[in-house]
C-alpha cells in the first residue's frame, strides 16, 4: 500500500492515521525517494540518524584499539567493557566536534583517557602485579610464553608511571602518534608533551628493570 504524505507528520512515511509520532525507520527516511516534511525537525532527525550510523561504524572499527588502550591506561579487565561503552556514549555525544579529515585514534584516545581518569578517581585501587594480565598456566610454546611474560611486564611497568606521563608515552611510543598531535589532543603545550615523554621513558625503563629483578629473585 502506498504511503500518504502528511504535512503534520515529522516524516513523509509517518503512520497513515495522521499521527505526529516520529518515524523510527532509518532506511525509510534515507533510502526511499520521498519528499520530507517541511518541518526542520524532519531534517534534524535524518541528520542525527546518519551521524549516529557513522559514529557507530567508526567505533566498531577501532574497538580492539580502544580495549587495548583502556588496559594500558590501567583499567582492570573486568571494567574494560563498561568503560568502552562509556567512551562510545561520549563519542556519540561529541561526534559533531570530530573532524573526519583527521585520524580518529588520537580523538578516541583523548576520550578514553578522560573516561579512565574519571574512573580512577571514583574507584581508586591498586592492581597487583600478579593480576595485571591474567596469564594462563597452560603449557605454551617457549616463544609464546616469553611474549606473554614480556607483555605482562610492560603493562605492570606502565602502571607505575603517573597517568599524565603514561598517556603521552602510550600515544607516541606505542600508538605512534606525532608529539604535536599528542599535545593537541591533551591540550598541553608541546614542550610539556616532550618533557613528559622523556621522563616517562626513564620511568618505564626503571620500572621494567625493577620488575624483572623482582621476578628473578622469586
Amino acid at each position: 500500500m502506498a504511503h500518504q504524505q502528511d504535512s503534520t507528520s515529522w516524516c513523509a512515511f509517518g503512520d497513515k492515521s495522521g499521527s505526529q509520532e516520529q518515524c523510527h525507520n532509518v532506511e525509510c527516511c534515507l533510502v526511499k525517494p520521498v519528499h520530507l516534511a517541511s518541518s526542520p525537525l524532519s531534517l534534524r532527525n535524518v541528520s542525527r540518524h546518519t551521524s549516529d550510523n557513522a559514529c557507530l561504524e567508526a567505533y566498531q572499527r577501532e574497538l580492539d584499539y580502544l580495549l587495548r588502550t583502556l588496559r594500558r591506561l590501567g583499567v582492570s579487565p573486568e571494567d574494560v567493557e563498561d568503560l568502552a561503552h562509556e567512551v562510545f556514549l561520549v563519542l556519540r555525544n561529541t561526534w559533531h566536534e570530530y573532524n573526519p579529515e583527521r585520524a580518529l585514534k588520537p580523538y578516541l584516545f583523548g576520550i578514553a583517557f578522560r573516561v579512565a581518569a574519571s574512573h580512577r578517581r571514583k574507584h581508586w585501587r591498586e592492581v597487583p602485579f600478579a593480576t595485571v594480565e591474567g596469564q594462563s598456566h597452560a603449557p605454551y610454546p617457549d616463544e609464546v610464553l616469553a611474549a606473554n611474560q614480556a607483555r605482562a611486564i610492560v603493562l605492570a611497568a606502565l602502571e607505575r608511571i603517573p597517568l599524565k606521563r603514561r598517556v603521552v608515552l602510550i600515544m607516541h611510543d606505542i600508538d605512534e602518534i606525532p608529539v604535536q598531535d599528542v599535545a593537541a589532543t591533551l591540550s598541553i603545550p608541546l614542550f610539556t608533551a616532550y618533557s613528559r615523554l622523556r621522563k616517562a621513558r626513564r620511568e618505564l625503563e626503571a620500572a621494567v628493570a625493577s620488575i624483572q629483578k623482582r621476578s628473578v629473585v622469586r
